[in-house]
């Protein structure tokens, strides 16, 4: 597939790139980029709620009343799960929720992704772009330029560019996100993925696949 290369102003560059078909062009597998999903979302979880079992409840031990010849339902102690200020029967404790993939398993998850959105014409390539100060109207005025004013768009960079990101995070529907920290909920959230070309060379570079011979 090959896309044209804009410039930051919305211009044609004049130049063309060819997106590589072993990323943007195979059998998405839905099952892959659920796992990945899933284990994003895991890996947010912080794992912390927990409720107080029997043993930690403050008070006596003391048996309530006898056993026998009450009329009433035998009983143990008042932090017994079953009274109104008792301990929590097989409440939450602290866990750890984070799952693993393997690396290939990452990789075709996103690879997925990425072809789902080129599929939809939602992947645009720029040239290399950065700013000297922060400038909310900089970023809003370029996607003006490439007609994605009212989409929620994802700028992939090739390097850290804080600048940048402090430019767009004062847009509800743009998000900046370095090349080497690209995930698979980043792309599929977005409606469209503006990549620099530096950006593009490092998903390439990272996610290719070597054709057979």
């Amino acid at each position: 597939m090959e896309v044209e290369i804009l410039q930051d102003d919305g211009a044609a560059s004049g130049r063309s790139v060819t997106l590589d078909p072993t990323i943007f062009e195979i059998e998405p597998n839905d099952h892959v980029i659920w796992l990945d999903v899933r284990r994003i979302q895991a890996h947010k979880r912080q794992g912390t709620a927990k409720t107080k079992q029997r043993s930690e409840i403050r008070g006596s031990t003391r048996k309530l009343y006898r056993q026998k010849g009450t009329g009433n339902a035998r009983v143990g102690d008042a932090k017994s799960p079953i009274r109104r200020g008792g301990g929590r029967a097989h409440g939450p404790q602290p866990r750890n929720y984070r799952q693993n993939l393997n690396k290939k398993t990452k990789r075709l998850a996103r690879r997925s992704a990425l072809t789902y959105k080129a599929q939809d014409d939602g992947v645009f390539v720029v040239e290399d772009f950065d700013l000297d100060t922060p400038s909310t109207k900089a970023v809003s005025s370029m996607l003006d330029a490439l007609d994605l004013a009212d989409t929620k768009v994802l700028i992939v960079t090739g390097e850290n560019q804080p600048t940048l990101y402090r430019s767009a995070r004062n847009l509800p529907k743009v998000s900046v996100q370095e090349a080497g920290s690209l995930n698979t909920i980043d792309v599929l959230d977005a409606e469209a993925v503006v990549l620099q070309e530096s950006a593009l060379e490092e998903i390439t570079r990272v996610l290719s696949v070597a054709q057979p011979a």
